[in-house]
């Protein structure tokens, strides 16, 4: 072998792991900053996308913000999803503080439940929390997403649920459960629309979104979200 060859073999030993390494890193690290590796990516937030807030199906939706806020959000989402929970403690905790106590934003939660068994009992678990107990939906949806733990980690078994639930208070589990139970099928096909629905207007993933004609694919920040919802104020 040749003085050079020998140059190269070791250029190459010495360089080309860590770079691959720092490639990797990159790939997880936008994967975990946008969303889910299966969310549409193509759609950025303001780009023209053939959406609009007035073809959604808000009757009997979960939502939080005054009935009648001038702007509408409707967003799509998994009970397993890592990168739902970042979404909901970051940008949509101060979507709620800014927009929704000030009667200015109304946030619809729609289901996209496609994480496995886990997903599907508190998404059906959540409508009957809506039917019985409207008024503490939200906190209770909270307290689900803090206690979220990994894709399929061990919480989000009905057992789970419901010891959470107990523990927020004032809430009759077992008049939510048998709710649950007595209207399994009804729940069911309202949960299977509305991922139906957002698969119609271009969700591939989770979270999604979709405020005024803008469709948001990912868990995109508070910074990028807030001039949408500015803009549809302005209007």
């Amino acid at each position: 072998m040749t003085e050079q060859g020998t140059s190269n073999g070791s250029f190459i030993e010495k360089y080309m792991t860590p770079i691959a390494v720092l490639l990797g890193a990159i790939i997880i690290a936008g994967a975990f900053a946008f969303g889910r590796p299966d969310a549409n990516q193509e759609a950025q937030p303001g780009a023209p996308v053939a959406v609009d807030i007035k073809d959604v199906k808000t009757e009997g939706s979960p939502f939080i913000g005054n009935p009648s806020a001038p702007v509408t959000m409707a967003v799509w989402f998994d009970y397993q999803c890592p990168f739902c929970k970042q979404f909901e403690l970051t940008t949509v905790s101060q979507l709620y503080s800014e927009y929704v106590e000030t009667g200015k934003l109304r946030i619809v939660f729609k289901d996209f439940q496609f994480l496995g068994p886990d997903s599907e009992t508190a998404a059906l678990f959540a409508r009957a929390m809506w039917e019985a107990y409207p008024d503490r939906w939200y906190d209770w949806y909270r307290a689900m997403t803090e206690a979220q733990d990994e894709e399929h980690g061990g919480f989000g078994d009905l057992a789970s649920i419901k010891t959470l639930t107990e523990g927020l208070g004032g809430i009759d589990v077992a008049r939510v459960e048998a709710l649950m139970n007595q209207k399994e099928a009804e729940y069911r096909a309202a949960i299977e629309a509305d991922r139906a629905e957002g698969s119609a207007l271009g969700i591939q993933g989770t979270p999604g979104a979709i405020i005024g004609t803008d469709l948001i694919a990912g868990a995109y920040p508070y910074d990028t979200v807030k001039p949408l919802i500015e803009a549809q104020l302005a209007q």
